[in-house]
């Protein structure tokens, strides 16, 4: 797990790259936000949605798995939603750990760059995985690497308030 990879250089101009650089950037800042923090912290929420660090883990696993496997590229996921289903809580199994979710996430992020690379911002999802072939407009792989972007960052900060609240701040990104 690398949880010091450092912010895309300011000079990066291609949409592309770094969209593609930002979701790296941000898998290492979840992965550093839950570094350091024992099991029995990462099962419990401190947070009122009642999340633990790992549900939220777990979350961003199937997230991008969703919009890329299932979404973008059309292809037949298992469970796409997760165990639990769109509107239920995410389930974390006993077996399942930070260090084999987080492996995960980076397996995810490494299919999301080879798919991605090369691949124009402008094209359009496929059709019959998660975006059906009925005349409503699919995303384009833009709009898909915006939104799984934000999805990150808005997580790294829920961690970062995990964090702070469980120890003093240990987790924050230094400036």
């Amino acid at each position: 797990m690398n949880s010091s990879l450092p912010e895309p250089d300011r000079q990066l101009s291609d949409p592309g790259v770094l969209l593609l650089d930002y979701l790296d950037y941000y898998r290492s800042v979840i992965g550093g936000k839950v570094e350091g923090m024992s099991d029995a912290e990462l099962r419990v929420s401190l947070l009122p949605s009642g999340w633990s660090a790992l549900e939220l883990l777990k979350h961003l696993v199937h997230m991008e798995r969703r919009w890329l496997r299932w979404g973008f590229s059309g292809e037949r996921v298992a469970e796409p939603w997760g165990e639990r289903g769109p509107t239920d809580r995410w389930h974390v199994g006993p077996d399942e750990t930070a260090t084999g979710l987080l492996a995960a996430l980076h397996a995810g992020g490494e299919y999301t760059r080879a798919v991605v690379s090369g691949t124009p911002l402008s094209t359009v999802a496929a059709a019959g995985g998660r975006f059906a072939d009925d005349g409503t407009a699919r995303p384009t792989l833009g709009w898909i690497l915006f939104h799984v972007l934000q999805e990150y960052a808005r997580h790294a900060g829920h961690l970062d308030v995990v964090r702070e609240l469980g120890d003093e701040g240990a987790g924050r990104r230094p400036r």
